[in-house]
């Protein structure tokens, strides 16, 4: 019994047989209307109206003859022709209605006309048929007009049988070597990377060395990494020093949305490699394709990942020896559940990273340095305060910074330095900042303004409780504006914009300083407002110190002796005991954060008003008004606090 696949083939050979003989038909009845038309005839106005008969009598003093013919069919023609006019009108009217006509029009209003004869029906014939049809061409005309949609929609499923349906299927580019640009040097920094690629490099070049390793398959590269960090400029490089064609797809596009569409797009894609010889096949944002299979119960959805697996072994001929498949994904095997068979294809895996501090300098010091002389002020550009603020950037992210730069640079007449980057920065981050929405609205401005003072002073809190002077405190602040602009991207009223860290590896302390930074807005409003005056903006600081709880408590057990990741047990009772430790450890944060928020009541009221007056506040200006305030700080700071946070381990059950 046939298959489905033997099937579909079977039923696109009928289908291809079946349009090959109506596109013929039309053909020949195209052919025969063309022949038949007369090529040097005056134009000739063909028409079925009989309201241009009842015209002529308006119209009789233009007249120049009129005549009555019915040629070849049971249907008269009335032929007549306007003086001075080029245009030859033919109106063909029903037998049942040419007596009417006669008599009501012609005679009644005395219009000249004649009968016209053989000689002239045998001479005009052509201009007397419908558009100078033969009969049996105006039938087939006729037949192909009734059928029309009918053989539309066929010819539409054939060929989207045989190439897809159009913007549905993989479109991919043939860029040759010399159309490429840029070169490795192009990438700032990244130098692990870059010896991983030239390692690559010597794989492609030398494969003999390698096959007498017994390392004979073709070399398959796996680029990972967040997006914006260079993976498709660098395949381009590659193919450039190799001097190879580059074959550019994206792996979205095998989504052709028919059955077997994605493994047809790939085949033809994989003979057009094959057909260049030596090529790169470059696969863009090809995550989906190192998903598990059969995750759903449509099986033939992994239809495409198979034949990729079987294109990625090779084939045993050797006339795909020369292509190289790399693909991109955005998600790498450590963060997500990727096929293991799809995984092993691949025996060259490179991992690209965001940018440090000093490759962000450098990144934007190229990116700056491509402007024109007396564009940027390179005596008042920090490139390293620049580079500290865009903490966790990609270079693409950080190219659109400066591109936003230059924006504001031409807008204001103004050249680029480190103030004019601070505000591209935020611009490109944050969006637009509005001081309308709130600017009447005093009492909720007030509230904002407390709200994100308290955030402020619980970031540096830690700093000032260890004795640190202003200066030292200043240092290690991450602080960059408090404003209390709205928002709308991040539908806040208010925000303190702070720096980004480069470590990643947070320890418990640290994520706990984190959610006690998050819980300084609300505690701030209750220590102004009381407990029934919390706001709602306090929302989103609540979420995200919840989402942290969580990974604390729950997916890293941080207060268990047992380290177990209890989202992955489905017991109930366990659940609810998490559910109470995240409780638990939220009270006891949120207490700590409400006491020691009390010792700078004074200050945020203090701060506040100027606050409130200039709408933002830069860090060096929040940090003048606390050195003018010092006296009042300290005195708080240096009697009891009002809350402990206990070490790691010293409060909290285990699970």
């Amino acid at each position: 019994m046939p298959n489905l696949a033997q099937l579909r083939i079977a039923l696109q050979n009928v289908y291809v047989r079946f349009a090959v003989i109506m596109l013929l038909a039309v053909g020949a009845g195209l052919a025969i209307y063309k022949s038949d038309v007369p090529q040097d005839a005056s134009p000739v106005v063909y028409s079925q109206d009989i309201s241009e008969i009842t015209a002529l009598a308006a119209d009789q003093a233009r007249l120049e003859y009129l005549l009555v013919a019915k040629p070849l069919s049971e249907s008269p023609r009335y032929v007549f022709k306007f003086r001075a006019a080029p245009q030859l009108h033919v109106v063909k009217v029903p037998s049942t209605s040419h007596l009417s006509l006669e008599r009501e029009v012609l005679l009644k209003n005395a219009i000249p006309y004649s009968i016209a004869t053989d000689d002239f029906l045998a001479t005009h014939k052509s201009v007397l048929l419908d558009q100078g049809q033969n009969p049996v061409t105006a039938e087939g005309i006729a037949f192909l007009k009734r059928h029309a949609l009918d053989i539309f929609v066929i010819c539409l499923i054939i060929y989207a049988l045989k190439f897809g349906i159009p913007g549905m299927g993989m479109s991919a580019a043939v860029i040759m070597p010399d159309k490429l640009k840029g070169s490795m040097d192009d990438l700032i920094g990244m130098e692990d990377i870059k010896q991983e690629v030239l390692h690559l490099e010597d794989m492609i070049r030398n494969r003999s060395e390698y096959q007498s390793h017994n390392i004979d398959k073709p070399f398959n590269v796996m680029l990972t990494g967040p997006a914006g960090t260079g993976k498709t400029k660098l395949v381009g490089y590659l193919a450039k020093k190799l001097n190879v064609p580059l074959i550019q797809a994206s792996g979205s596009a095998l989504e052709s949305g028919y059955v077997g569409g994605g493994s047809k797009a790939l085949n033809a894609l994989y003979r057009k490699a094959c057909a260049r010889g030596s090529c790169i096949i470059f696969l863009d944002e090809a995550q989906t394709l190192f998903m598990p299979r059969g995750r759903g119960e449509k099986k033939w959805e992994d239809d495409t990942a198979n034949t990729l697996l079987g294109l990625l072994d090779g084939v045993k001929s050797d006339k795909g020896q020369g292509v190289i498949w790399v693909v991109a994904s955005n998600f790498d095997d450590a963060s997500v559940d990727m096929d293991e068979a799809m995984l092993r294809r691949f025996s060259v895996k490179i991992n690209f990273r965001l940018p440090n501090k000093g490759e962000r300098g450098d990144l934007l010091k190229s990116f700056l340095g491509r402007k024109k002389a007396g564009l940027v002020d390179w005596n008042n550009l920090d490139l390293g305060q620049v580079a500290e603020m865009t903490a966790n950037l990609s270079p693409a992210l950080l190219e659109t910074v400066v591109e936003r730069a230059s924006m504001i640079s031409i807008q204001e007449k103004a050249i680029i330095n480190t103030d004019l980057m601070f505000r591209a920065f935020e611009r490109a981050t944050l969006g637009l900042t509005d001081r309308a929405t709130t600017a009447e609205k005093h009492k909720q401005r007030e509230r904002i303004a407390r709200h994100e003072l308290g955030h402020f002073f619980m970031q540096i809190d830690p700093y000032l409780r260890q004795g640190m002077s202003l200066a030292e405190v200043k240092g290690r602040s991450h602080l960059l504006k408090i404003s209390t602009e709205s928002v709308s991207k991040l539908g806040a009223l208010g925000y303190v914009l702070q720096s980004g860290d480069d470590v990643s590896l947070r320890t418990l302390e640290e994520l706990e300083q984190d959610v006690i930074q998050l819980y300084g807005g609300v505690a701030a409003e209750e220590l102004f407002y009381g407990a029934r005056g919390i706001s709602v903006g306090s929302q989103n600081d609540i979420e995200k110190a919840t989402k942290m709880l969580n990974l604390m408590v729950n997916r890293l057990s941080m207060y268990s002796r047992s380290k177990i990741d209890y989202t992955q047990l489905k017991n109930e009772g366990s659940g609810e005991h998490t559910i109470r430790q995240v409780e638990q450890k939220s009270d006891e944060l949120y207490s700590y954060t409400l006491g020691a928020i009390g010792d700078y009541k004074e200050a945020i009221e203090s701060i506040k008003d100027t606050l409130l007056d200039q709408y933002v506040l830069s860090k060096d200006a929040v940090f003048d008004l606390l050195e003018q305030r010092q006296d009042l700080l300290m005195a708080h700071l240096a009697g009891p606090r009002m809350a402990v946070l206990a070490p790691p381990g010293a409060h909290g059950s285990a699970h």
